[in-house]
């Protein structure tokens, strides 16, 4: 009995012997971590952040400089081409570059009431034709703009605003109250999103729709508005050339808007207070907005840049890494510095894409499942890229086991914590405690969720679509200096530098806590293309029906 269960003992450690010796020896994981590294991090950065790339604005001479450096830099690496024999799929978008006719001009009281653009609303059309026209439009305040049943919420109920211009707040009204019990307290909801106010006005029927701006709620200042909002911009292009948009989406000041409600005989205080309750009702304003913009139409191509990994014995399925290779380009009517250069957000997300595919490419032999390198166009203009490829996927997104987005890698050091965007919704989070775990890190909700970040980077498209995506990276608690320094440092990038023609590299950057990230990205990448089950998204989250439907059926 003794020799035998020495034998069987023999016999399991030769097994465990002979399996950690070929997966060192085909696998040497260390091996590509530790080819991650710095120094041609911040090279790349440098390269994509240059005046010469001219701000990587879509459809530009920037976007050809920018794509062509991503194809050769895929090719040096060893990636194989994503789409067929193409690094490229082309993403088909329309221009438009709208220009009011005159101010937004409010009537209906004491005397009109002109709205400047840009410094007192911006505004734009998605539709594409030559000119909208907003004549006396009746306006509302409708809230929050929110139709949420599962909240028991609606903010248009008893109205109908077709041909209207409906007037309403940022974020939702968990933020605004701190309660938890509302919506999703101060965590920002899909309801809370810009984009989610506009598509629901033009359910509604609305002809235009305003949104007051106010910077806490909105997470970002008045001037990232301006920046966003005038010049060009692009959407997918629709069979209907998005004449179900409204026809006009945009914003104003507070001041601005304070001015609108004072001329309706309204106090703004009153009416926000209100909104914030359950059963508001929408308020008529008594005033009518006219304006008349003029657009520029520019239909063009963009690119995804896709670079591919092969798997060996399960080819078929894909683990897909994203990071958006675009930012805002050159306004030439800008004093001083005109290129936004993007450096941060995100020439390191788009370098990580090169430094982690090399990393893969030192694994001796590839691993079972195939990786996707994805570079994706236009998200600065509402995920446009992203958004493309998860509806026209290259790749079945049944056999897509999961995404991992990189935007704006961390330039202040190491940090003791990790951050994931929309912890909690998705058993990739188990990956990121483990790994975390292993290098003595700590796994922490992100510490600005009021700021609905989950719904503005590019693996919210793939969500939508019901693939797990994980967007994580460092925190803000800084190994030496401690966490108010490290919240300190972010608030700072994101008053000074976001979206702004300050973005630019620095060589003063400490990028250690770029790197440990990008060897969390490595290893949970590595894990997942290793493995044979899929993960999916937690009960209680908004995209596990679609996923469990869809890998039913596939």
């Amino acid at each position: 009995m003794i020799k035998k269960a020495l034998f069987f003992f023999f016999m399991i450690t030769m097994a465990i012997f002979v399996l950690t010796s070929c997966g060192q020896k085909g696998h040497d994981v260390d091996a590509a971590v530790g080819s991650l590294s710095t120094d041609e991090l911040a090279v790349d950065v440098e390269i994509l952040s240059s005046d010469e790339f001219e701000g990587r604005f879509p459809a530009s001479l920037g976007e050809e400089k920018t794509i062509a450096f991503l194809k050769e830099e895929f090719e040096k690496v060893g990636l194989k081409p994503g789409n067929d024999e193409s690094y490229f799929q082309d993403v088909p978008l329309v221009e438009i570059t709208s220009i009011p006719l005159s101010h937004l001009i409010v009537t209906g009281g004491s005397k009109p009431l002109p709205l400047a653009f840009e410094d007192d609303f911006v505004g734009l059309t998605q539709r594409v034709q030559e000119k909208v026209i907003v004549t006396n439009s009746d306006m509302v305040f409708v809230g929050y703009g929110i139709v949420a049943p599962e909240y028991d919420w609606n903010d248009y109920e008893g109205i109908d605003v077709h041909g209207k211009t409906v007037v309403m707040l940022v974020n939702d009204p968990g933020f605004a109250t701190e309660d938890a019990e509302l919506f999703n307290g101060r965590a920002m909801t899909y309801y809370g999103r810009w984009t989610y106010k506009y598509e629901e006005a033009a359910r509604q029927g609305a002809a235009c729709a305003i949104i007051i701006h106010e910077t806490e709620p909105a997470a970002y200042g008045w001037g990232v508005v301006q920046n966003g909002w005038t010049g060009p911009n692009f959407s997918l292009v629709t069979e209907d050339g998005n004449a179900s948009r409204c026809a006009v989406e945009s914003w104003v000041t507070l001041d601005a808007a304070h001015k609108i409600f004072e001329a309706a005989g309204e106090k703004y205080d009153e009416l926000k207070d209100s909104a914030e309750k359950p059963g508001f009702k929408p308020v008529p304003l008594d005033l009518k907005a006219s304006l008349t913009m003029e657009n520029r139409i520019r239909n063009a191509i963009s690119k995804n840049v896709i670079g591919l990994f092969p798997g060996s014995t399960h080819a078929d399925e894909y683990i897909i890494y994203t990071a958006h290779w675009d930012h805002f380009g050159k306004k030439p009517e800008l004093e001083g510095d005109q290129i936004f250069n993007g450096a941060l957000d995100n020439a390191t997300g788009t370098a990580a894409l090169i430094e982690l595919a090399e990393a893969f490419q030192q694994l001796g032999s590839p691993p079972r499942r195939s990786i996707l390198f994805l570079a994706v166009t236009a998200e600065e203009q509402g995920l446009l890229g992203s958004d493309y490829y998860a509806t026209n996927p290259i790749y079945p997104l049944t056999k897509t086991v999961a995404v991992i987005n990189m935007d704006s890698l961390n330039i202040y050091g190491r940090m003791k914590d990790i951050r994931i965007i929309g912890f909690g919704q998705s058993e990739l989070d188990d990956y990121v405690k483990a790994y975390a775990e292993e290098v003595g890190r700590i796994v922490l909700p992100n510490p600005t969720p009021e700021k609905g970040s989950f719904f503005r980077s590019d693996h919210f498209p793939f969500a939508k679509q019901g693939v797990p995506a994980l967007n994580a990276g460092s925190g803000v608690q800084h190994v030496e200096k401690g966490e108010d320094w490290g919240l300190e440092q972010i608030e700072n990038y994101i008053r000074e530098k976001y979206h702004k023609p300050s973005d630019e590299f620095d060589p003063e950057w400490d990028l250690s806590g770029a790197l440990e990230d990008m060897q969390m990205y490595f290893n949970i990448g590595y894990r997942l293309s290793m493995e044979e089950t899929f993960p999916n998204w937690n009960e209680g989250s908004e995209f596990k029906l679609k996923r469990d439907t869809d890998m039913q059926n596939r």
